[in-house]
């Protein structure tokens, strides 16, 4: 039993080279653009796969870490030493709350405190903090979909391609036929493999792309979900402050 899935897997291999043996020149040219193509998209998948786990991660660890904090300007430490989206947007929302306080960074910690008391702001100045969390949520979004548009051409395109090798090869294969005046399968059979090469190498080339782009893409609607409720989490601690103070 082993043996003949050792055969089999020997004669798909010198099948499949076989077949690339007897592409034309424009059936090779269609190969190579595709493998050009494949390491490239798996080069997109491999990094924006590892980019986005670790930033999954950092993002749950800072908001859980945010909950426990009375002021949202309680974290700007922390925020600067974890590199993610959401705490790119908390630097956003953290940067106006220090600016309409007049408060430099380095204090941000002791908000709250004797030190520095909670501040009273507008509503005007509420609205700005949440627009300006919005546009770096939305800054964020297209940060990570950077490159998906590779991807998206490459699942869409490379069946195409691979489909124009097959058609190409295979019109070829029955113009030769046709020139030499024979109609046999040994005389079809070199070109008709050639040619269908091609379709082969653009479903291998297409069928991870497809994969790999669904699986970025729910991650990433993930985290924007995220950064989502953190911008309501956020604007909730800022106003929950501020009608303390009110009420004092």
């Amino acid at each position: 039993m082993q043996s003949d899935v050792i055969t089999i897997t020997m004669n798909s291999g010198s099948g499949i080279y076989y077949a690339y043996q007897h592409c034309d020149i424009m059936g090779k040219v269609v190969v190579w653009m595709l493998f050009i193509g494949s390491i490239i998209t798996w080069t997109i998948m491999i990094e924006k796969g590892i980019a986005l786990y670790k930033a999954k991660k950092a993002t749950m660890l800072f908001i859980y870490l945010f909950r426990d904090k009375k002021y949202p300007l309680a974290l700007w430490k922390k925020a600067e030493q974890v590199k993610c989206p959401v705490t790119k947007v908390y630097m956003k929302g953290a940067e106006d709350l220090l600016n309409f306080y007049e408060m430099p960074p380095e204090f941000a910690e002791f908000y709250g405190t004797s030190k520095h008391p909670v501040q009273k702001l507008t509503t005007a100045q509420i609205e700005t903090i949440r627009s300006t969390l919005d546009r770096a949520v939305s800054d964020q979004i297209l940060l990570m979909e950077d490159k998906l548009g590779v991807l998206a051409t490459a699942v869409s395109a490379s069946p195409f391609f691979g489909l124009f090798g097959t058609v190409w090869g295979i019109t070829m294969a029955f113009a030769a036929l046709a020139v030499q005046g024979r109609a046999d399968m040994q005389a079809l059979a070199p070109g008709v493999s050639g040619a269908l090469i091609t379709t082969i190498v653009g479903l291998l080339v297409a069928i991870p792309s497809l994969i790999g782009y669904n699986l970025i893409t729910v991650t990433i609607r993930r985290i924007t979900v995220s950064m989502d409720n953190f911008v309501e989490e956020f604007m909730a601690k800022v106003k929950l402050e501020q009608y303390e103070k009110g009420s004092e």
